[in-house]
């Protein structure tokens, strides 16, 4: 991106700065030099690197002969692909407003962070990326990317300086040019981008102030974190067991569906200036009835009042706040491990999808689940070989979702597809028909693009095979693979008639 982040360029240890804990995922710069020592190897946790990623095995072939061999196969299964690096790594990736649209692409914020360790600030970053319509890029030049290089199709527009490092972003569905972030401590932030002040992240820089400030977590909620699709209402969860769900109807003047509206929505208590505190808002409901972390939420798609959790008792829960502050329906035993990650149906709002520590997705009918804990999925997808971090359904397809895991791939499953014996069945999971393997370390995050179809945003933590930084990949796969089978042969078949017809030609 255009970047005011030289100072960031190689890893640094900021001496005398308190970090915070060791953590799942890391906090390391892409390292621009080889000679480093191995004392800037270090992750922040204490945990030596290996030396290169290189030499990380994977079912016997190495991390970087399976990626040379995703990279010959780009041409063929995208129809666009853009590689962007990271020098920090970045734990969230979403999808803003669309701005405009031209004969070729369209252009959309997105929204990234970048995670750093103390020597320059943790950043909120709004970037402008274009996106390339399908059937437009040239297979030839989609896969002659430079993996160290920056995309020309990622700008940097704004920088908001974060208090703390940004674990989670979330957008408003009805208008979302405002987001909530999650970092280390109790309270959810919110920001309206298009009115906060570029900033430049300087160490010993102030923080932005955000726009409002959501209360009631009494002790860290760093990673599960909803925006409700129906309602202006924030759902959140943390390490005191609890889920919380703020609306933020009080604080909005005008929830304007029109993204490019001008204005913010938040309601301001002073006149914006650095001195004047944020306001805050404390919750609609305080929701307890898991017995340990609580890793993610998600809101109904057709009622604010209805949402799920999960978390690290291995627990999936219902809830509705309209009947009081306990579980309707708890699964005791939803995964054989934690559970990282929860996802609604959007198109039917019976089926819910969950990831976990077992390496597994598990897709859940609510109908099938009884109050007294007793639940058993409608499907088990096994198809990664380690820590599922986030699952989400297309938009564009009711039987189609997305998993991503640490062991750096991105599968895109149908349901519809399970039962079909015909797709080759014995060599690749049922379900399973597309694997992104273009990043070469843990997947952190995901999104599909609402306003493009079967377009996806992804972004990995390389910490641990590349010495540092991230990926962020925005791809499509070639609509050949995931269009009715009927329609696809017809199509190849006038393909081929017009070949021969060609070469018939003196």
């Amino acid at each position: 991106m255009e970047s005011d982040e030289a100072a960031a360029a190689s890893p640094q240890v900021s001496g005398g700065t308190v970090t915070p804990a060791p953590k799942k995922r890391g906090r390391k710069p892409k390292i621009k030099d080889d000679s480093e020592t191995p004392s800037s190897q270090q992750q922040s946790g204490g945990k030596m690197k290996e030396s290169s990623g290189k030499k990380t095995k994977q079912e016997g072939q190495s991390v970087d002969e399976k990626y040379t061999q995703w990279k010959g196969l780009v041409p063929i299964l995208y129809d666009w692909l853009a590689n962007h690096n990271l020098v920090w790594p970045s734990l969230s990736c979403r999808w803003g407003p669309q701005l405009d649209q031209a004969t070729y692409k369209n252009r959309q914020r997105l929204y990234l962070s970048e995670q750093t360790d103390g020597s320059v600030p943790n950043t909120l970053v709004i970037a402008n990326c274009e996106v390339v319509k399908p059937r437009v890029a040239a297979a030839e030049h989609i896969s002659q990317f430079n993996e160290e290089a920056r995309s020309p199709f990622v700008k940097k527009y704004k920088t908001i300086i974060h208090p703390g490092e940004v674990n989670r972003i979330r957008e408003l569905p009805q208008n979302s040019k405002i987001i909530a972030t999650h970092t280390d401590s109790p309270d959810v932030l919110i920001w309206d981008v298009e009115t906060q002040p570029n900033r430049h992240a300087v160490l010993g820089a102030a923080t932005s102030r955000p726009d409002l400030i959501l209360t009631g977590h009494q002790d860290n909620a760093e990673f599960a974190l909803a925006m409700c699709p129906t309602e202006p209402f924030v759902l959140s969860g943390g390490k005191d067991k609890s889920v919380v769900l703020w609306s933020i109807q009080d604080h909005i003047t005008t929830v304007g569906t029109d993204s490019k509206s001008s204005g913010s929505i938040i309601k301001q208590t002073g006149e914006g200036g650095d001195k004047t505190e944020s306001p805050s808002v404390g919750p609609r409901g305080v929701y307890h009835g898991h017995d340990d972390t609580v890793e993610d939420v998600a809101f109904s798609p057709t009622s604010a009042q209805e949402f799920c959790s999960v978390g690290d008792d291995s627990c999936l829960i219902l809830w509705d706040a309209r009947t009081g502050t306990s579980p309707v329906t708890k699964v005791e035993k939803a995964h054989d491990a934690d559970l990282h990650c929860v996802d609604w149906n959007p198109h039917d709002d019976n089926l819910i999808l969950t990831g976990s520590a077992d390496n597994t997705v598990r897709l859940y009918d609510r109908r099938n689940l009884t109050s007294n804990g007793v639940g058993t999925p409608i499907y088990k997808f096994e198809g990664h070989k380690a820590a599922v971090l986030c699952v989400q359904w297309c938009p564009d397809k009711s039987s189609v979702f997305g998993s991503s895991a640490e062991d750096g791939l991105l599968n895109i499953w149908d349901y519809d597809r399970v039962s079909k014996k015909s797709d080759r069945a014995a060599k690749s999971p049922a379900g399973l028909f597309f694997q992104h393997a273009g990043h070469r370390d843990k997947v952190v995050d995901f999104h599909w693009n609402a306003a493009d179809p079967w377009t996806i945003v992804s972004v990995s933590d390389d910490c641990e095979t590349t010495g540092g930084g991230g990926t962020l990949q925005i791809w499509r796969m070639s609509d050949l693979i995931y269009r009715p089978e009927e329609e696809v042969l017809a199509e190849l078949e006038t393909f081929k008639s017009h070949v021969m017809t060609c070469a018939s030609k003196p």
